[in-house]
């Protein structure tokens, strides 16, 4: 039986730009002409945040439907297809088995889930006191919860639901 994968947060790392770096040019290289974009997402992707030590990608592509064609080459440089894994209209892949290095979601362009993930992550960046009340939070529950990936998810979902309409708000006023 696979160890159960433990809960981390760590303090902000500026390798982890570099890591997206790294694995978006991969990824171009990949998708070739199915790719239009690449955004660093997730926790990773603001400067002062806490966050599992895990990259998140998001890529915009012109036909969802063609992704599955990549999965033998995403499975050769270590990513597991997981198929939507419950989210319609996303293709979603992830690297490192319980030692989790990267998630790639995939979304094609038009994708109103591309707006609300980079929303996000804009919105932390430019409220850095949010950031830190999240990274925080997200500390506390990978304390609480080191061995309970739902429990620390469930946990943070209030929260995220309110820096989403907070964003939503903002994004109006900018």
């Amino acid at each position: 039986m696979e160890p159960k994968r433990k809960v981390e947060v760590l303090p902000y790392s500026s390798t982890w730009r570099t890591a997206f770096q790294k694995e978006a040019a991969t990824l171009r290289m990949i998708f070739g002409s199915e790719l239009l974009e690449v955004h660093h997402i997730g926790s990773t992707a603001v400067v002062g945040l806490s966050a599992k030590p895990v990259i998140d990608l998001l890529l915009v592509v012109r036909s969802i439907s063609r992704v599955d064609e990549w999965n033998g080459a995403m499975h050769g440089i270590g990513y597991e297809a997981k198929g939507g894994n419950g989210i319609e209209g996303r293709r979603y892949f992830q690297k490192g088995g319980n030692a989790r290095s990267h998630h790639v979601h995939v979304f094609e362009e038009g994708s109103p889930a591309i707006a609300r993930h980079l929303l996000f992550r804009d919105y932390l960046r430019v409220h850095p006191a949010r950031a830190i009340e999240y990274g925080e939070l997200k500390i506390r529950l990978a304390g609480q919860f080191p061995y309970d990936i739902e429990k620390y998810i469930e946990g943070k979902s209030d929260v995220i639901r309110r820096i989403e309409c907070d964003a939503a708000q903002w994004s109006r006023e900018c």
